[in-house]
Order: C-alpha cells, then sequence, then structure tokens
C-alpha cells in the first residue's frame, strides 16, 4: 500500500497567542488532514518560561510542550467540531522584544525525520529562514512551498530611518525567499513581490463564524430583524493596526458622521492612546477590552468598518462578512478578495468612508449565498491552497499510478531549480548566518545560533557535548 505523501507546516507563533500565524496554519493543518490525502504535522515554537510570561495572554503558561499541546487542540476541537489527527511537535524559539516576535532558534529542519521530509509549508517563509542555519531548507525537502502572512516593508516604514530599514529588508527577503522556497503563496497583493510567486487567499474562517452567518440569515428569511447595534471595530490596539486611520476618520468628518456611534474592541500597547484620543471626539466612541469576535456581543452588529492598510488579508474582516454583516474598508490591494461579496464596501477617500459607511448603515445585509459561505470556509482555502502550490496534481497522479510517481520526479517535471546559482547563493547565507557577529548586525537574538541547556530539555532533547 502506497504510504500518504507527508506535509510538514512550520510557522512562527503558537496559541494561546491569538495572532494570524497561530491560528491560521492549526486550521490548515486540521483541514488538510480532514481530507485524507496527506500525513500532517504542524511545527511550532517552544517558548521557555520567562518568554511565555512576555508572549501569552492572562497569564497562561505551559511547564511542557505537551501540556501546550493539549490546550491547542482543545482549542482548535471546540471550533472545528472534529478529532483533529494532525501531529503537532515543537522547535525552540526566543522572544524578541523589539519585533515583538519569535524568531527560531538553531536547525529547526531536524524536528521532521528525513523519511517523511516530502512537502513542507513555510508559514512566514521569510521570517523563519532570516536567520537559519541548518540544513538547506530545497534539500530537505521535495518541496518547498512559503505562504506570505505579514508585511513587514509596511511595518518597518513606520519606524526610525523606516524608508532605509525596508529598502535594506526588501532585498533580504528576497535573498532567502529565493534560496529556501520552490513555490511562494502571498495571500494578497498587498505584500512585497517575491520570487516564483503568486497571489492566491488559502486562508479561511473558523466554521463558528459560519454557523452564526446562517443563523443570521435565516432571522432575515424570516423577516426577523438580524442586527440590532450599530457599526463597530476588533483589533489588536496598536495605531498601526487601523487606528490611526479610524480615528483620524472620525474626527475629520464628525458633523456628517453627527449621531454616528462606533464600538471598538481590543488589547495591546497602544490601548490608553486610544482611549484618549476616542474621548476627545465628538462622535460618540466607545472602547472595550478585546474579546474573541465570536462572542455573542459581536453577533447582532450591522457594520464592521475596517480602514485598515496593514494587514496582507484581515482575518476579522473575512469573519464578518460569514457572519453576515456589512463591511467598510479601504480599497486596497488587501481586501481585492472580499470585493467578490455585496457585503463589502470599499471606499478610495474619507468622502467615501462617510459615503459608505452612511450607506451601510441605513441598509441591511445582503443574505449571504451557499457559495459565498463556502468561499469564506476553510474547506475552500484548502481547495485553493491544493491548487495553487500544484499540490492537486500530486494526487491525482498518485491516485493514477501510485508506484511511479514520486514527489522527486514530480518536482524534477515542474521547477527548474536553477542549482549551480542558488547553491552559491545558499552557501553564502549559510556562512553568514553561522557567525555570531553578522547574525547580530542583522537582528538575530544573541545565543540563538544553537538551543541552550534549558530549552533542550524542556524540549527532550539531548544538549550538545561542548556547547
Amino acid at each position: 500500500m502506497d504510504r500518504k505523501q507527508h506535509i510538514a507546516i512550520f510557522t512562527t507563533a503558537s496559541l494561546p497567542w491569538m495572532t494570524g500565524t497561530a491560528v491560521n496554519p492549526l486550521f490548515r493543518a486540521a483541514y488538510l488532514t480532514k481530507s485524507g490525502e496527506f500525513k500532517v504535522t504542524l511545527v511550532i515554537p517552544w517558548l521557555s518560561m520567562k518568554d511565555q510570561e512576555l508572549v501569552y495572554p492572562d497569564k497562561i503558561m505551559f511547564k511542557s510542550p505537551s501540556d501546550q499541546e493539549t490546550y491547542i487542540r482543545q482549542w482548535l476541537e471546540e471550533r472545528t467540531g472534529f478529532v483533529c489527527g494532525f501531529n503537532i511537535k515543537f522547535y525552540p524559539g526566543k522572544f524578541s522584544r523589539d519585533k515583538r516576535s519569535i524568531l527560531v532558534v538553531g536547525d529547526i529542519t531536524n524536528t521532521i525525520p528525513d523519511e517523511e521530509a516530502d512537502v513542507v509549508i513555510l508559514e512566514e517563509p521569510e521570517h523563519l529562514t532570516w536567520y537559519h542555519h541548518g540544513k538547506r531548507w530545497k534539500t530537505k525537502f521535495h518541496l518547498v512551498i512559503g505562504i506570505v502572512h505579514t508585511n513587514y516593508l509596511e511595518y518597518v516604514k513606520r519606524e526610525k530611518n523606516g524608508r532605509l530599514q525596508a529598502f535594506l529588508l526588501k532585498y533580504i527577503n528576497n535573498w532567502v525567499v529565493d534560496i529556501y522556497s520552490h513555490k511562494v503563496i502571498r495571500l494578497s497583493a498587498a505584500t512585497q513581490d517575491l520570487p516564483r510567486s503568486i497571489i492566491c487567499n488559502v486562508h479561511g474562517v473558523n466554521p463558528k463564524f459560519i454557523e452564526i452567518g446562517k443563523r443570521k440569515k435565516e432571522q432575515q428569511k424570516n423577516g426577523n430583524q438580524a442586527f440590532t447595534k450599530g457599526a463597530y471595530y476588533i483589533g489588536k490596539m496598536v495605531w498601526s493596526k487601523g487606528y490611526k486611520e479610524l480615528l483620524k476618520l472620525l474626527h475629520d468628518h464628525q458633523r456628517e458622521l453627527a449621531g454616528l456611534e462606533v464600538d471598538l474592541y481590543g488589547n495591546g500597547e497602544d490601548s490608553g492612546q486610544v482611549q484618549e484620543a476616542a474621548k476627545k471626539l465628538e462622535t460618540d466612541v466607545r472602547v472595550y477590552p478585546g474579546c474573541d469576535h465570536a462572542d455573542p456581543v459581536f453577533h447582532d452588529y450591522k457594520v464592521f468598518l475596517n480602514p485598515s492598510t496593514t494587514d496582507v488579508l484581515c482575518t476579522t474582516t473575512a469573519e464578518a462578512l460569514a457572519m453576515g454583516k456589512i463591511v467598510v474598508c479601504a480599497d486596497h490591494p488587501s481586501n481585492d478578495f472580499f470585493k467578490q461579496f455585496r457585503n463589502c464596501r470599499t471606499y478610495q477617500d474619507s468622502n467615501g468612508f462617510v459615503k459608505e459607511t452612511l450607506k451601510a448603515l441605513s441598509e441591511e445585509p445582503a443574505q449571504l449565498t451557499e457559495a459565498q459561505m463556502h468561499e469564506l470556509s476553510w474547506e475552500a482555502a484548502t481547495e485553493r491552497l491544493l491548487q495553487a502550490a500544484g499540490l492537486d496534481q500530486v494526487v491525482l497522479k498518485r491516485r493514477r499510478s501510485p508506484t511511479t510517481t514520486s514527489p522527486r520526479n514530480i518536482m524534477s517535471m515542474s521547477m527548474n531549480l536553477r542549482k549551480n546559482l542558488d547553491d552559491a547563493s545558499a552557501y553564502l547565507h549559510y556562512v553568514a548566518s553561522g557567525i555570531e557577529a553578522s547574525r547580530r548586525v542583522f537582528g538575530a537574538i544573541p545565543g540563538s545560533l544553537q538551543p541552550d541547556e534549558e530549552q533542550c530539555k524542556e524540549l527532550g532533547w539531548s544538549f550538545p557535548a561542548g556547547a
């Protein structure tokens, strides 16, 4: 019997940190496994206790990887409604305070045995390979697929000397992605163009949001008022996540938007400043702590306002559409996927924002069709991923000729590896990433070339002698 092809998914964050690179790869692993075509392993960062305290909310802490795995599986199965049969493995990570990100420690390719190194999905391929020092991903795996989640250039531009930093980062990202990935999927055109990349939304929404949308649709069909509240926004409460743009729009158009009530939900470093700015407005803007977007408090809102332009593909926008709401968002590449839905209203300038907001509040949302609900689902997202990555052809070829078609043969038919140039470039990166001084120059965490004794002990790894 031919063994199932193995897909390893490496990502840069893990629950309970409620960030996109923790949540979306988790659902991806679940639905790839549910398809029945693949054996799947999700590989996530393990943080020591001192870093967990900095990253995880509500003082949630884990003494061991197995404790965290139990938490993750319970969280996921409560939302999908089915037992998720994929494997979970951990790699050592450290939290960078200045980057507000978890960075890789050591050679994490070793977490997957060579005999299972068929296909790997790198969620944020640039992030995972900036400081990679070890076996080359393209050598270890037959097919390396990168999925770009984050518009790093946009964030860097907002920092001191931002334009220079963004210029350098653009070329570093191109370099490492070219070295380590065969194919790259960009969730939207809001990301930088990268070698061998295509644009495709391979994300779906938590099934709970679609269920909420179905209930709202039923209320509308029965002639009941499905939405009794006005406008809201939810997101991490930092200025760069759309709050700056939203409060400016509300400030500049207080007269036109007289009587408008807006509720903001979120936690973050800029919460205090956002609250103070909201108090100065004549518009009634209320600020609340963040909570799960599926919480009943959000069900009855009719309009979701999202002026953010730093997102690559805004998860909360997709969730709001799935719940049957009208979304008012910027005419921006990050929102291109959502324009196919009647309830998505885009604007090009501040006057357009006012017009679309007032119009949305005066109308009832269009009822979602079954096809539209499917388009927002993880089932559809998984279909798009398999097609974009060429894995649907792998499945078809395995079915037709299970004994003669190997992943390596497929790769040789579909890709030109440009071997000599790639090897030279990869060797240069390997040398640079192995020197502590050069690593620090480019922002690596000191001492992150190899995991320390504490991390090895927590992960059950042997600590290398003489390290």
